[in-house]
């Protein structure tokens, strides 16, 4: 695995640490964070909104503790580097050209892939079209795609109020107001349960010129037939989920079992809120750390 960053292990300690480069990959310029040997199995990390790489920072440490080397980076839109103004620019292919470019230019044929939310949702579309390019899968909170629309149809089940929140961030110009406005309240009322650290470190990208649209122009872009292109699921794959998410809910997350035709497990983690990464890094960090040793040689 090729990077810029050198090996992200302390010579002196042999203690790894998280290390900031840059990926020039498909005409873009992603920022991101790397940590663990290069010679390690390499394990990609996509982060979900509205948030950047700096949320597996727990992860990437423990990845690198066991010999991987993890890389996460700073998706389309979050990069100031990558960050087309067109809504357009935000679809289902455009975001995977993406894992697949970042994927080129660090030299990795096949990886660990893992995704958070957004980047749960991305993972589970890279899984199902480009199955030759991943080992194992790892995808935390999303369901995938067809037990999260199937969850929103059922009208018992509690997802459609759930995913409400999508009509506002759909909605041009309104979302941004509404997000940023009295000092990003409604940003700051959803990273409460995050140290007020890594909330200001979220909010300072959002602020940047277009960062806030462009991430918003995720939802923006979403086409629901691109839901019945996802190929059959054949990658291993673990599916962490957490009983307080607010986003996602339990009928969607046991739904998700019947769209994986491979290996799989499902993984609950109780009385932890969506953001699983930092508030539920150590039960995901041995979750995660077991399903790559199961599969070690995939």
């Amino acid at each position: 695995m090729n990077t810029s960053a050198g090996r992200s292990v302390d010579a002196d300690s042999g203690q790894p640490f998280v290390e900031a480069l840059e990926i020039a990959a498909g005409g873009w310029v992603f920022s991101a964070r790397v940590a663990g040997p290069a010679d390690g199995r390499p394990v990609l990390l996509l982060h979900g909104f509205p948030q950047t790489s700096a949320s597996w920072t727990a992860q990437l440490l423990a990845l690198a503790r066991a010999g991987h080397r993890a890389v996460a980076f700073d998706q389309r839109g979050y990069s100031a580097g990558a960050r087309p103004p067109q809504e357009s620019a935000y679809g289902r292919d455009a975001l995977v050209g993406d894992v697949l470019a970042v994927l080129d230019a660090l030299g990795v044929d096949r990886v660990d892939l893992v995704g958070h939310d957004w980047g749960g949702a991305l993972a589970w579309q890279v899984a199902g079209l480009h199955p030759e390019r991943l080992r194992t899968l790892t995808v935390v909170s999303t369901p995938h795609p067809k037990a999260l629309a199937s969850a929103v149809r059922d009208e018992t089940s509690g997802q459609r109020d759930r995913s409400a929140y999508i009509h506002l961030f759909r909605t041009r110009g309104t979302a941004e107001e509404r997000l940023l406005a009295d000092d990003a309240a409604y940003l700051r009322a959803a990273f409460a349960t995050l140290p007020s650290e890594s909330a200001e470190r979220y909010l300072a990208v959002l602020r940047e010129p277009g960062a806030l649209t462009a991430a918003l122009n995720w939802y923006r872009a979403i086409d629901p037939r691109t839901l019945r292109e996802i190929g059959e699921i054949d990658t291993p794959t673990l599916y962490v989920w957490s009983d307080r998410d607010t986003a996602f809910g339990r009928a969607g997350a046991e739904a998700t079992a019947a769209a994986v035709a491979g290996p799989y497990r499902f993984e609950e983690i109780t009385g932890v809120d969506h953001w699983v990464p930092e508030n539920g890094a150590q039960a995901l960090n041995t979750a995660l750390l077991a399903h790559l040793a199961e599969f070690a040689d995939a």
